[in-house]
């Protein structure tokens, strides 16, 4: 009984699991030319370690970024997880370890009913290292596709140097333009809640490939975003280990630059 319910529950969070796309959309989208991928930095591990909040949940290995804070104060160390990272892309491969989490299902308080996956927040505990690399690969590869104007020029969200306010005069710019051309304006907002959930690694793998990175890092991401696996975990029940091949995880340190491609592609089609 209790191992049909968690089939239930995971098929609720992934039921596109087996959808087709057409990726005929991205013909209309030239290739960038290749940009070069230099070996990491140590400067950009301390820098993305240092923007790390303590007080976070720690990992699935149990480790905090407190913890590794303490690591990387140490020279050898910080020198051999920078060799870690730099291999991974060398060899287009993301160690399996990385790829395993444990999905912690929270229900949401003051909820009439909890018949629907609406009513639970997921949080998925990944290894502390893993996020660690991850988030400096997030920080140079936004480099990347911004210096390769890859970026809409509209995309404003979760992108640096960009804020809610950069947001609100661009939409005020749009607004009075076609106020000085006689032109009524409207507002169109959809709710993309459940975007994360229902990537498709096929659509998303090719969108890289516009994005003029190199093949280590192609192979990269198309090594990263399979054989994902996870167990859910509410109260103290836990399930057995299910495949996810879809989504890029809700707190991956990747997703919001992941996200913003296929959104800027989206909308870089419907303009042409």
């Amino acid at each position: 009984m209790l191992n049909s319910l968690w089939n239930a529950l995971h098929s609720s969070f992934n039921n596109v699991l087996d959808h087709q796309v057409n990726i005929s959309v991205l013909d209309k989208i030239g290739n960038k030319p290749i940009s070069s991928w230099f070996l990491f930095l140590k400067e950009e591990f301390k820098i993305a370690i240092n923007s790390c909040n303590n007080s976070s949940t720690p990992g699935l290995d149990k480790l905090s970024w407190n913890h590794l804070k303490s690591v990387l104060k140490h020279e050898d160390c910080l020198a051999n997880i920078i060799g870690i990272a730099n291999t991974c892309i060398n060899l287009g491969y993301w160690p399996n370890h990385f790829k395993k989490s444990t999905t912690i299902i929270i229900p949401k308080p003051n909820k009439l009913s909890y018949n629907s996956p609406k009513s639970f927040r997921l949080i998925v505990l990944l290894n502390m290292l893993g996020k660690l690399i991850k988030k400096v690969i997030r920080e140079r590869i936004q480099f990347h596709i911004a210096a390769n104007d890859f970026i809409y020029p509209s995309q404003l969200g979760r992108l640096k140097f960009k804020s809610t306010t950069d947001a609100r005069v661009t939409l005020t710019h749009i607004i009075r333009l076609g106020w000085s051309k006689n032109l009524p304006t409207s507002t169109l907002a959809f709710d993309i809640l459940q975007f994360f959930p229902l990537l498709n690694h096929c659509l998303l793998t090719k969108i890289i490939h516009k994005a003029s990175l190199n093949n280590c890092v192609i192979n990269f991401f198309s090594n990263y975003l399979i054989d994902r696996k996870t167990n859910y975990s509410w109260n103290n029940f836990s399930s057995s280990i299910f495949h996810v091949n879809i989504s890029i995880g809700q707190s991956l340190a990747l997703s919001p630059i992941l996200l913003a491609l296929y959104l800027l592609l989206f909308l870089y089609i419907l303009e042409k």
